[in-house]
This record gives structure tokens, C-alpha cells and sequence, in this order.
């Protein structure tokens, strides 16, 4: 098998790109978020910010917040069929505004 060549950053061009307007500083409000075990969240890299990223295939999935540890939250999210842990900053969180559909009856 041939080794693979270069960081997990590699093949991210687009993904790693802001709008020219949202670049620059970071709201503290984004960077202190709070989010309660339970919530479901949407798992969106921010590249001004290093620490607490994780892999870029996990980009644009939905996960479910199981607890925090230090300043990163635990996420539990779906890869194929297995249940997979993630320890996310909640700068690359966002929360999802999933809603079921209402029975009529």
C-alpha cells in the first residue's frame, strides 16, 4: 500500500474558505456558546479557529451534544452504522433547528 501524503487538512480548499465578510475577528458569543446535553447540532469547521477541530469528512453532519469535556463538547454522530464520538469546540458547533412533523388527526 502506498502511505498517504500530507495533513488531515489536505483536499479542504473549499471547505476551509469564509465569505470576505466573515472573515476577521471571532464573536465571543460564538466562542463561549452553551449547549445542553441533548441538543441536536450541526458539525460546520470554522477555519479562523485551530483548536478543537475534527476531521473534514464529518462536515455539514448532524450529531446529538452527549456531555462536554473541558471546553469541547462530546458529540455523537452517525458514520454508515456505527455510532462515532467526536470532542468538538462549540466554535464549529451550530445548533440545528430540527422539528417533527405534528400529527393531525
Amino acid at each position: 500500500m502506498v502511505t498517504r501524503i500530507g495533513t488531515k487538512q489536505r483536499k479542504t480548499r473549499h471547505k476551509l474558505t469564509q465569505h470576505y465578510r466573515n472573515k476577521g475577528k471571532v464573536p465571543l458569543s460564538q466562542y463561549f456558546k452553551i449547549l445542553k446535553e441533548g441538543d441536536k447540532v450541526a458539525l460546520v469547521i470554522n477555519p479562523n479557529i485551530q483548536e478543537g477541530r475534527f476531521f473534514p469528512r464529518f462536515h455539514g453532519i448532524h450529531g446529538t451534544v452527549m456531555g462536554k469535556k473541558g471546553f469541547c463538547y462530546n458529540i455523537q454522530i452517525k458514520d454508515g452504522g456505527k455510532q462515532k464520538t467526536l470532542f468538538v469546540h462549540p466554535m464549529h458547533l451550530r445548533k440545528s433547528e430540527t422539528t417533527k412533523p405534528v400529527k393531525q388527526i
